[in-house]
């Protein structure tokens, strides 16, 4: 039995998981929208997000490179110039997930997720 325990292992060791969820957020920026299976857009949509609520304020010099060292610098940049800018009056929603028809090959669920 589960016992709630937070987040999805993806079968997956920490570091691989981290570089996951780093991939995905780069691909989701760099293309403003990507698919993907449902499980991973839903471990996806906490983690961008909280990045682009930091890029939001990233006037600072300090919270710019925290989103540096999570995402690297060109996503950074783009997620602070062009992304960020769009949500100053939004407290929090930035992504939309969309459920997609099952995969052929194994049926897996496919969903969409997009900067709103």
């Amino acid at each position: 039995m589960r016992k709630q325990v937070k987040g999805r292992k993806f079968g997956r060791k920490r570091d691989q998981r981290r570089a996951l969820m780093k991939h995905l957020s780069v691909a989701l920026v760099e293309h403003g929208k990507i698919e993907t299976t449902e499980a991973r857009a839903k471990e996806l949509r906490p983690f961008i997000e909280r990045w682009v609520t930091k890029s939001r304020g990233a006037s600072s010099l300090g919270t710019y490179r925290l989103v540096i060292s999570a995402l690297g610098e060109p996503t950074a940049q783009k997620l602070r110039d062009d992304i960020a800018p769009r949500y100053k009056e939004r407290n929090g929603g930035y992504t939309r997930i969309v459920k997609r028809l099952p995969r052929k090959g194994d049926a897996a669920k496919r969903a969409i997720i997009e900067f709103v």
